[in-house]
């Protein structure tokens, strides 16, 4: 294992590097990037981007959340991020009477700031190759030793660079686990929401636009880090004050123009450039179409229901955008794998692979078997991952009363192992958890995706999957009779009465709850999926890892001097292109940017996805532009050649002088499927200009004072 871990290390050296495809990582850009960046026109230095002696960009670039990405673009800690990424932020101040998502919110001084329990954001310290420190110790050791011994490893690495718990740490694994890098973060608790515009701006197009171009969603908001008085991470406290970050980025108002060089600096979150054939045929013709499918459902019913109510509108709306990203996703990936013939492009490239590895002379001792065990392997994941979808579209993310039997039930199994401190434990989390659960739930609309989606999950599934039980419920009601003899007879549709029975009832009564309905059918679903379904998936999945591990390490012998970068894992990484249009069929070409009158021309108030607000019509009638005006009208997106991903939503977009032009907020739609295969002819990432956000802050919303925080290059 480690002469192969030392092959990779060596094979990484001589890798070329692609203008417009990868996902690089900031420590080793001057190895490998770094001319071909300066040649596309960047000014700067790899380590202006990164350094860890001296403050650099990505002291600016946080996690923000679990995953997006925001950046410092004041001195007092001001952060700006994607609308979508403060989304539920947002909704959980909201409510009829101060309905922030409809109206927008602007604090006006910083006692107005708004306190976000919860949001965090993170700052890389800095990130470390610590593979022979991963692999020590582990030669001859082989399948679940050899796993055991990694993760005691790192474990331990982890351990020491945490300092005590001062710092969060985590070590990922880059190239199917031929290399391994640990990452070092400072983790800020008190963010507070400073701005956002209405979802008429912040959201404008709506579903309808989503992964499209053109575009013209103002996608941002604002928030203000706060830490002790030492600049130290803390609890929200009235005492804290603004963090003073080591860097921030400057705000550019030059603009852009055709070829310019841009760079997105984030945190992507899951690529797979690297699969084997068989994964991209699962993927197109079994996930994607089952999720879509399930989602179409959901969002059909919880989409009505939101239009029906101004509350449920409001308790959904962050659910409902969570469903509809992926599942149009989904949709657009179908169609990019399709056209690029994704299938027989893998099984070309892998013919190619087997002939470089039989001149070799290594195919039949290295990865003749890799390849037959791909074919055997997805031939069962298939089967389970068909089942683990179902489970994780209707159980996890579906019916909504599940999870909290999910959180009664992981009681009263505690009970049940007499682990007293731990009941205490879950019963005060569950009692504190039940104000935000039922402040966004609504019961009609979650009775409707009970009675629909349980019974498509006993119909599309194998018999092994279902368990007898359910599969006899169903089969015995109709969707109303389900509604009214299982959901409704369970204690979880009665706050007030869990509530008491949380607070007050003995272990002996709360164990009687085993027999509440929605309970028992929650409980017999969880142990089919906890016993059948996720066990075999993981084992299998450890299997194609393991078997990807081998085939990864032989593509990079292959392609040595071609470009070559790890899939993205929720690390930061830098992508780089240029501002640029696309064309994404026969007699259509596409601009690389949009203005304010593309707003005016789909503004329509009959659709709550047009319904462009009073003022932002105003000021367009009255041309009152201010300095962010360009030929008579505002910029508002523009298009870019850089590889992004989910995670890079709120990356800042760089120009070559290192200044903030744009909030990356999207990839069209043609090229969702980048993820898994990229074409640099369609593949673009949509990014709000950064002009509309100051034109919005200061004209619309009358908050220009933020404006006097920023560093402003004109």
């Amino acid at each position: 294992m480690k002469k192969l871990v030392l092959q990779v290390l060596i094979l990484l050296a001589a890798v070329q590097v692609s203008a417009k495809e990868g996902m690089w990582i900031p420590t080793l850009l001057e190895k490998y990037n770094m001319t071909e960046m300066q040649e596309k026109g960047f000014k700067l230095s790899a380590a202006d981007i990164y350094d860890v002696n001296h403050a650099s960009m990505k002291d600016a670039i946080v996690l923000f959340g679990r995953g997006c990405t925001g950046e410092v673009i004041s001195d007092e800690g001001l952060l700006i991020t994607n609308h979508h990424c403060g989304y539920r932020n947002i909704q959980s101040h909201s409510s009829v009477e101060n309905d922030y998502l409809t109206n927008g919110f602007w604090a006006m001084s910083r006692e107005e700031e708004l306190p976000n329990p919860g949001l965090t954001v993170s700052f890389l310290e800095y990130m470390e190759d610590v593979t022979k420190r991963v692999f020590d110790e582990t030669k001859g050791l082989e399948g679940e030793v050899f796993q055991k011994k990694i993760d005691q490893n790192i474990d331990r690495i982890k351990q020491d660079a945490s300092k005590n718990g001062r710092f969060k740490t985590d070590v990922k694994p880059l190239f199917y686990g031929n290399q391994y890098f640990l990452y070092v973060y400072k983790v800020y608790k008190d963010v507070r929401l400073v701005g956002a515009p209405p979802s008429a701006i912040g959201k404008f197009g709506g579903d309808t636009d989503n992964w499209m171009w053109p575009r013209h969603t103002g996608d941002f908001s604002i928030f203000r880090i706060y830490a002790d008085k030492n600049n130290e991470p803390a609890e929200y406290s009235p005492d804290n004050v603004p963090y003073k970050p080591k860097k921030f980025l400057p705000v550019s108002l030059k603009g852009i123009e055709p070829g310019d060089f841009t760079m997105v600096f984030g945190y992507p979150g899951t690529t797979t450039q690297y699969w084997p054939h068989q994964a991209v045929e699962v993927t197109m013709n079994q996930r994607d179409p089952d999720r879509i499918m399930l989602r179409d459902k959901k969002l059909e019913i919880i989409g009505a229901d939101m239009q029906s109510d101004p509350q449920i509108r409001i308790q959904y709306a962050a659910k409902y955008a969570s469903i509809s990203n992926a599942w149009k996703k989904w949709q657009g990936e179908i169609k990019g794998l399709e056209r690029l013939d994704a299938v027989n492009k893998k099984l070309e490239f892998e013919a190619e692979f087997e002939n470089w590895a039989k001149q070799k002379g290594i195919w039949d001792s290295q990865y003749k078997v890799v390849f037959d065990n791909f074919e055997d392997l997805y031939a069962e994941y298939a089967k389970y991952i068909k089942a683990g979808d179902y489970y994780s579209e209707v159980v996890t993310r579906g019916v909504e009363l599940f999870g909290q039997a999910r959180s009664l039930n992981d009681i009263i199994n505690s009970i049940e192992n007499k682990q007293e401190e731990k009941v205490a434990s879950q019963r005060k989390t569950m009692l504190r958890g039940l104000e935000r659960f039922y402040k966004n739930f609504n019961q009609p609309t979650d009775e409707k995706l009970f009675a629909e989606l349980l019974p498509v999950l006993v119909r599309d599934l194998e018999p092994e999957f279902v368990p007898e039980e359910v599969k006899a419920t169903v089969e015995k009601y109709n969707a109303q009779q389900l509604v009214k003899k299982v959901y409704r007879k369970s204690i979880l549709t009665d706050r007030e009465k869990l509530n008491d029975l949380l607070e007050n009832a003995s272990e002996k009564k709360l164990l009687k709850l085993r027999k509440d309905p929605v309970l028992l059918l929650f409980n017999r679903l969880n142990f089919l999926t906890e016993t059948k379904i996720k066990p075999n998936v993981k084992r299998i999945e450890a299997v194609i890892d393991a078997n990807m591990r081998s085939y990864v390490a032989g593509l990079m012998e292959m392609k040595k001097g071609q470009a070559f970068y790890p899939d993205a894992n929720l690390t930061m990484r830098i992508t780089y292109g240029q501002v640029e249009g696309y064309k994404p069929r026969d007699g259509v070409k596409y601009m690389h940017y949009t203005t304010l009158d593309g707003i005016m021309e789909k503004g329509n108030p009959a659709i709550y996805d047009y319904d462009v607000p009073e003022k932002l019509k105003d000021l367009y009638k009255e041309k009152d532009f201010g300095r962010y005006a360009v030929n008579g009208t505002v910029p508002v997106a523009f298009t870019a050649s850089n590889h992004t991903s989910g995670g890079n939503s709120g990356s800042p977009v760089i120009n070559a002088d290192g200044e903030l032009i744009g909030v990356n907020f999207d990839r069209c739609w043609e090229g969702t499927m980048s993820d898994i295969m990229y074409d640099p002819e369609v593949c673009r990432n949509i990014s709000l200009d950064i002009r509309y956000a100051l034109f919005i802050i200061d004209k619309f919303a009358g908050a220009g004072y933020l404006l006097k925080e920023m560093e402003m290059v004109e």
